[in-house]
């Protein structure tokens, strides 16, 4: 827009009786995070209010529209991590949306106004998080389901179920009779134990199929629904959904990321679980608790969680895409890929919604594979599996949702940091939502603003973005304090700091602590001889300076600092 035009835009955004949810008016409040988490909002906000764009104008006052001037320059400003702040809010944004930033001038000061697309492929999310403006408040969108489901028609066009698509030239000869059988014996489990509806446990063993295939609603008057040939129909039946192609691909491969084996899995889905899951090297690991001295025992992955993620990817793949749900084996992870939009947002959204989610990319399926005992209430499955890797003290699933039509679990099946891990063994009480941006640490991902306060605001953390570490408190509370300053990633040149800092925190170590503490940043040219002869030599001459002091001779000396008033030279 040229200088006319923005004062035209300006003129007419001005005009408007109050703040409306798709205009935001602010002075000098420049957070990045902020700014993010508005650019979603107002996006979404101005897809369910029919505009083409959204803005956030600085330096208009909030309330009354009077021109004030703001401080605000968007092309000085710094994102996370020293970045600039336009690509770094792009690379946040999914799926991407076009928005324009505009420096002007109004009535002789400065002003800045930021023009926003509509969401227009699916909600907009910042940092993994929709949001929505609810009058001239910024609310996250899963608080508000029924503006959620407006905002889904809105850019994917009427709901279709494709699942619940009738196969017209589909019989019950369609389907694989074990996978029938086992569908009504899942079914008698689901609800043998619910009081009001034991009878159906006992039911279902006198229906027909065609009532069966009824009652679990994955047939109409007798006829096959998409849903019922995927989980129930003979591999050679899956014509009768083309062009989809429902497939799963197990891929096994080496540390270096080479190719070493692959099986395919055809419906029926329900007996093809088993059948994937069970080519999977679930090996028996070992750690050693705090307090203990015999190490625990566990699998690699947990079978539940297993099960989870593998059943929401059948649950939530788009077979109208043709492509296959991939599993792909690693040494120590398993990496889950399906195509199709990740719903709920983020995976915070679902931990903090108390309800199931409400949408879901095949409704009948889903429904259908709950009726079927292979997953939870839609949604709620995704927090029991944080919640069961929490108690393994294993690191948290992994989603990575940068692509908004497919989505990518990874399940990492070894302990990645073990300060994380016996934290999480000594502090039991810890919110979910913590011990998620904790994981997020762990493996030197971005946290959010709030997820930061939060870990800052118990003192779980310390240092600065990007490079964050438990803190010191935490450190010393589950005897890693060696571990805490090794990860700080000091250079050679801050040796002597280090050894200070060490033994302010620790109290007291041994020559060889130290020369763990310090051996791996000294450069990789140095023998292991030559690093410990200068270590050794950094030792005397700290003591020699009065900077340490040391108890005892040989191996079971003890270098402390220095205290006040000893003369050390002696």
């Amino acid at each position: 827009m040229n200088d006319a035009q923005l004062q035209a835009k300006l003129a007419e955004l001005l005009a408007l009786p109050g703040e409306s949810e798709w205009v935001e008016f602010k002075h000098n409040n420049d957070s990045p995070q902020m700014i993010g988490e508005y650019l979603s909002a107002i996006s979404n906000s101005a897809a369910l209010e029919s505009q083409p764009f959204g803005y956030i104008v600085w330096g208009v006052e909030d309330g009354t529209h009077r021109i004030v001037g703001t401080s605000f320059k968007p092309r000085q400003k710094k994102g996370q991590g020293n970045e600039d702040l336009e690509p770094w809010l792009n690379k946040l944004l999914a799926p991407r949306i076009n928005f324009r930033i505009f420096e002007f001038q109004a009535e002789g000061v400065p002003l800045v106004m930021f023009e926003v697309q509509a969401a227009n492929t699916a909600p907009v999310a910042f940092s993994g998080r929709r949001f929505v403006r609810v009058g001239s408040y910024k609310k996250t969108l899963g608080e508000h389901p029924e503006r959620e489901r407006r905002l889904w028609e809105i850019v994917s066009g009427p709901a279709v179920d494709w699942s619940a698509g009738i196969c017209e030239s589909a019989t019950l000869n369609d389907l694989d009779p074990d996978a029938v059988q086992r569908a009504r014996g899942e079914f008698a489990d689901r609800f043998e134990g619910d009081p009001r509806k034991a009878h159906l446990a006992k039911e279902v063993w006198d229906w027909d199929d065609a009532t069966f295939l009824n009652k679990i609603k994955v047939a109409v008057d007798g006829r096959l629904t998409r849903a019922a040939l995927i989980l129930l129909g003979k591999q050679e039946s899956t014509h009768h959904v083309a062009p989809a192609q429902p497939r799963m691909t197990w891929i096994l491969k080496d540390a270096t990321n080479v190719e070493q084996d692959y099986k395919h899995f055809d419906p029926p889905f329900l007996l093809a679980v088993d059948d994937l899951l069970s080519n999977i090297r679930n090996l028996t690991i070992r750690h050693l608790p705090d307090g203990t001295l015999f190490p625990v025992q566990v699998s690699q992955y947990d079978p539940w969680v297993l099960r989870e993620i593998l059943h929401n990817c059948i649950a939530h793949q788009d077979y109208e895409k043709a492509g296959r749900i991939i599993v792909v084996e690693q040494p120590d992870s398993l990496l889950f890929t399906n195509l199709g939009r990740f719903y709920p947002g983020s995976v915070e959204e679902v931990v903090v919604r108390d309800s199931p989610q409400e949408y879901s990319a095949n409704p009948l399926l889903a429904q259908a594979m709950v009726s079927l005992n292979m997953i939870d209430t839609i949604g709620s499955g995704i927090k029991r599996t944080f919640r069961i890797q929490r108690e393994r003290n294993f690191p948290m699933p992994t989603y990575d949702l940068s692509d908004p039509d497919r989505v990518r679990v990874r399940l990492i099946g070894r302990i990645l940091d073990p300060n994380y891990t016996r934290m999480l063994m000594s502090q039991t009480d810890l919110d979910l939502l913590d011990v998620i941006a904790l994981d997020k640490v762990q493996k030197s991902q971005p946290l959010t603003d709030d997820e930061l306060k939060s870990l800052r605001s118990k003192k779980l953390v310390e240092g600065r973005r990007p490079k964050l570490h438990v803190s010191a408190e935490v450190a010393k509370a589950t005897d890693t304090v060696e571990d805490y300053f090794r990860r700080r990633g000091i250079d050679k040149d801050y040796c002597e700091k280090m050894v200070v800092d060490f033994l302010a925190a620790k109290g007291e170590a041994s020559r060889a602590e130290i020369i763990r503490l310090l051996a791996e940043k000294l450069s990789d040219a140095l023998t292991d001889e030559q690093k410990q002869n200068f270590i050794r030599n950094l030792l005397q001459e700290m003591r020699r300076n009065k900077v340490l002091h040391v108890e005892g001779r040989g191996p079971a000396a003890r270098w402390q600092r220095a205290r006040e008033g000893t003369d050390e030279t002696t």
